[in-house]
This record gives C-alpha cells, structure tokens and sequence, in this order.
C-alpha cells in the first residue's frame, strides 16, 4: 500500500473522489496550510487530506461561551478536536488537490479543490502549525456486479431527483451522467440529501459494488419518504452543481 504524509483538513462533511470543493480559509492553522501548500510548484499538485469530523467542532470556539462562561479559547492546530485529535476524526477521507488557492487582502484564502484518491488515516501530527496526517491510500475496487448495479443506481437517482425537484423540474438526461460505476457511485453519494454518517459509509464501502447496493437501497428509501410528504424540500439541490462541502 501506499502512504503518504499530507496536512489534514477536517470537515463536517465529505469530500467524494472527483467531487469538487470550494473552501473559505479563514482560520490561522488553515491559512497556515494554505501558505505551506503555495509553496509547491504550480505544474505539481497541492495536496492535503480532507475527513469529516466524528466528535469536535469544526471552527475552533474564539471565545468564552455556554456553558462556562470562564473557559479561555482552545487555541493550536487541533483545537477543537480533544487532547487526541485522531479520535474526533473518521478514519477513511480523501485527498484533495487544489487547483487554485487565492490570498485575499486580509490574509484569508479562497481555495478550489478536487477530490482525488480515499485514504485512510494512520496517525495524526498536531505539532506543528497546521495538523499533518500519515495516510494510507485505499485502492477502488469494482466489485461483483457493478455495471448492472450502476445503470439500476441512475435510473433510482433520476426518481429520487425528480421527486426531489418536484413534478415540474427537468430530471437529468442520460447524457449529463456518467456511466463509469465508480464515478456514478461517488456523483449519487455525493448528490443525495444524506447526513455525514450515511455519507461517511459510502465512501468507505469495501467496492464500488457495495457502495451502489447501498446507494440503491438509500435512494428507494428516501424516494418513498419523498413520495409522502406535503410539500418537497431542498428544491434547490438539484439546480445547483454538485458539492460536498
């Protein structure tokens, strides 16, 4: 397997294989990172792991709150995540290249980046400025059955958008989506209104075979909940490009 040592990015989201994410760097140990990553030559990519938060807040507490009215800032790169930072984390993410990082005039950064390759997290490195991680890639497997398992997700995606979007919206045509199984299970993964922890276990599923089984089972689940409801939310999603972030 393949390892690698990255700086680390924790999100109350995930980041899917050719997903992009927009980022608002605004926190000192990010625009930390940020200035490390604007160091590599622009014809070599800028990496650095994104995983999605279990137990910790995303943007560190600046002041005294609720309940202690006493209790100073956490400061540091791991702020916010416990004496034990890789136990606030899911174990599984995935590297994200960043195809543009832009300084703004007040030191903050507006980043663009694409998710690449899951890795799962080793150990965790808070000593510096910004947290670094010790990753290990995850291959991709395609798992038994995956082309069929892919054209059955499509056809319960369109469904589930449509109902979604409501009786009036265009669905997508077969056209705008993919037909590789691998890309189609990381776009549905990605699209679906699910929460961080269904998310979480699609990215980490064995294949992409078991990841698009469950995406079919969640996708008649929730097209079904749909099917019930007065009124359908989230119109919007299925208007806007798709982003994890």
């Amino acid at each position: 397997m393949t390892t690698a040592r990255l700086p680390l990015f924790p999100l109350n989201g995930v980041l899917f294989p050719g997903l992009v994410l927009p980022l608002n760097v605004f926190e000192e140990r990010y625009r930390a990172m940020m200035r490390e990553l604007l160091k590599t030559a622009e014809d070599e990519p800028r990496r650095f792991a994104v995983v999605a938060i279990r137990d910790g807040r995303e943007v560190a507490p600046t002041a005294p709150g609720l309940p202690d009215q006493t209790a100073l800032p956490e400061k540091g790169p791991a702020a916010g995540f416990g004496t034990d930072p890789i136990q606030a984390f899911h174990r599984v993410g995935c590297v994200a290249d960043a195809a543009s990082i832009r300084e703004r005039a007040d030191g903050s950064f507006e980043v663009m980046a694409t998710g690449t390759t899951r890795v799962k997290l080793l150990s965790v490195d808070a000593t510096g400025p910004f947290l670094e991680a010790e990753l290990e890639e995850l291959p991709e497997d395609r798992g038994e059955g995956a082309g069929a398992l892919a054209e059955g997700v499509l056809r319960a995606f369109r469904a589930y958008q449509k109902r979604l979007a409501g009786a009036r919206e265009r669905s997508l045509t077969t056209s705008e989506l993919p037909d590789d199984p691998s890309v189609v299970s990381y776009l549905v993964a990605a699209a679906a209104v699910l929460d961080t922890p269904a998310k979480q276990r699609l990215l980490q599923a064995p294949d992409t075979a078991t990841r698009l089984r469950e995406e079919l089972t969640l996708l008649r689940k929730e097209t079904a909940v749909l099917r019930h409801l007065p009124s359908l939310p989230a119109v919007d999603l299925t208007r806007a490009p798709t982003s994890p972030n």
